[in-house]
Protein backbone atom coordinates (compact mmCIF):
# COMPACT_ATOMS: atom_id res chain seq x y z
CA UNK A 1 0.00 0.00 0.00
CA UNK A 2 2.83 2.40 0.86
CA UNK A 3 4.51 1.60 -2.46
CA UNK A 4 1.31 2.47 -4.34
CA UNK A 5 1.03 5.77 -2.49
CA UNK A 6 4.67 6.55 -3.19
CA UNK A 7 4.25 5.75 -6.89
CA UNK A 8 1.12 7.89 -7.18
CA UNK A 9 2.88 10.74 -5.38
CA UNK A 10 5.82 10.49 -7.77
CA UNK A 11 3.59 10.40 -10.83
CA UNK A 12 1.62 13.38 -9.53
CA UNK A 13 4.77 15.41 -8.92
CA UNK A 14 6.25 14.55 -12.33
CA UNK A 15 2.92 15.39 -13.99
CA UNK A 16 2.86 18.63 -12.03
CA UNK A 17 6.34 19.53 -13.36
CA UNK A 18 5.13 18.96 -16.91
CA UNK A 19 2.09 21.17 -16.31
CA UNK A 20 4.07 24.11 -14.91
CA UNK A 21 4.00 27.05 -17.31
CA UNK A 22 4.88 30.67 -16.56
CA UNK A 23 3.02 33.77 -17.72
CA UNK A 24 5.01 33.74 -20.98
CA UNK A 25 3.82 30.23 -21.80
CA UNK A 26 7.32 28.84 -21.18
CA UNK A 27 8.37 25.97 -18.92
CA UNK A 28 9.96 27.38 -15.75
CA UNK A 29 13.61 26.87 -14.83
CA UNK A 30 14.81 25.23 -11.63
CA UNK A 31 16.71 27.82 -9.59
CA UNK A 32 18.36 27.97 -6.18
CA UNK A 33 17.50 30.69 -3.72
CA UNK A 34 20.29 32.87 -2.42
CA UNK A 35 18.22 34.87 0.04
CA UNK A 36 18.98 35.09 3.74
CA UNK A 37 15.65 33.48 4.72
CA UNK A 38 15.82 30.62 2.19
CA UNK A 39 19.49 29.93 1.35
CA UNK A 40 19.97 26.96 -0.95
CA UNK A 41 16.23 26.28 -1.30
CA UNK A 42 15.19 25.21 -4.79
CA UNK A 43 12.31 26.79 -6.68
CA UNK A 44 10.77 27.00 -10.14
CA UNK A 45 11.06 30.43 -11.71
CA UNK A 46 10.30 32.15 -15.00
CA UNK A 47 12.83 31.67 -17.80
CA UNK A 48 12.90 35.43 -18.28
CA UNK A 49 13.67 36.25 -14.65
CA UNK A 50 15.76 39.46 -14.46
CA UNK A 51 15.28 39.99 -18.22
CA UNK A 52 11.59 40.92 -18.41
CA UNK A 53 9.64 42.21 -15.43
CA UNK A 54 6.20 41.12 -16.67
CA UNK A 55 6.13 37.60 -15.23
CA UNK A 56 6.23 36.79 -11.52
CA UNK A 57 6.03 33.00 -11.77
CA UNK A 58 7.40 31.37 -8.64
CA UNK A 59 6.86 27.98 -6.98
CA UNK A 60 8.90 26.15 -4.33
CA UNK A 61 10.00 22.64 -5.32
CA UNK A 62 9.35 21.37 -1.79
CA UNK A 63 5.82 22.50 -0.90
CA UNK A 64 5.60 19.87 1.84
CA UNK A 65 8.38 21.67 3.70
CA UNK A 66 6.07 24.65 4.10
CA UNK A 67 3.73 22.55 6.24
CA UNK A 68 6.45 21.71 8.77
CA UNK A 69 7.80 23.97 11.47
CA UNK A 70 9.58 26.94 9.85
CA UNK A 71 12.49 26.62 12.28
CA UNK A 72 13.02 22.98 11.29
CA UNK A 73 12.84 23.86 7.60
CA UNK A 74 15.36 26.68 8.08
CA UNK A 75 17.71 24.38 9.99
CA UNK A 76 17.47 21.76 7.22
CA UNK A 77 18.42 24.39 4.66
CA UNK A 78 21.30 25.56 6.86
CA UNK A 79 22.54 21.98 7.18
CA UNK A 80 22.43 21.54 3.40
CA UNK A 81 24.32 24.82 2.92
CA UNK A 82 26.93 23.87 5.51
CA UNK A 83 27.41 20.43 3.95
CA UNK A 84 28.09 22.08 0.60
CA UNK A 85 30.61 24.42 2.24
CA UNK A 86 32.33 21.48 3.95
CA UNK A 87 32.65 19.64 0.62
CA UNK A 88 34.15 22.77 -0.93
CA UNK A 89 36.63 23.22 1.94
CA UNK A 90 37.58 19.53 1.87
CA UNK A 91 38.37 19.84 -1.85
CA UNK A 92 40.51 22.93 -1.24
CA UNK A 93 42.31 21.16 1.60
CA UNK A 94 43.09 18.15 -0.60
CA UNK A 95 44.47 20.39 -3.35
CA UNK A 96 46.58 22.31 -0.81
CA UNK A 97 47.89 19.05 0.69
CA UNK A 98 48.91 17.69 -2.71
CA UNK A 99 50.61 20.96 -3.65
CA UNK A 100 52.35 21.08 -0.27
CA UNK A 101 53.66 17.53 -0.58
CA UNK A 102 54.75 18.21 -4.15
CA UNK A 103 56.61 21.32 -2.98
CA UNK A 104 58.45 19.38 -0.28
CA UNK A 105 59.43 16.67 -2.79
CA UNK A 106 60.81 19.26 -5.21
CA UNK A 107 62.67 21.00 -2.37
CA UNK A 108 64.12 17.67 -1.20
CA UNK A 109 65.29 16.85 -4.74
CA UNK A 110 66.89 20.29 -5.04
CA UNK A 111 68.68 19.96 -1.68
CA UNK A 112 69.86 16.43 -2.45
CA UNK A 113 71.21 17.60 -5.84
CA UNK A 114 73.15 20.39 -4.13
CA UNK A 115 74.44 17.99 -1.46
CA UNK A 116 75.60 15.40 -4.05
CA UNK A 117 77.25 18.10 -6.16
CA UNK A 118 79.14 19.47 -3.12
CA UNK A 119 80.18 15.98 -2.10
CA UNK A 120 81.58 15.24 -5.55
CA UNK A 121 83.25 18.62 -5.73
CA UNK A 122 81.18 19.72 -8.73
CA UNK A 123 80.38 23.39 -8.94
CA UNK A 124 76.81 24.46 -8.51
CA UNK A 125 74.86 24.64 -11.77
CA UNK A 126 73.90 28.25 -11.09
CA UNK A 127 76.59 29.89 -8.96
CA UNK A 128 75.37 32.79 -6.89
CA UNK A 129 77.23 36.08 -7.34
CA UNK A 130 77.12 38.59 -4.56
CA UNK A 131 77.90 42.26 -5.19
Amino acid sequence: MAAESSRSCRSRSSAQKRELVCGHGERPVLRISGTKNNPGRRFWGCVYYEIQEECDFFQWTDPEAESEDPHVARMKRKVATLKAKVRDIEWKFKVAAVLGILGWVVLFCFWSQIWFNQREGVACVMPLKYG
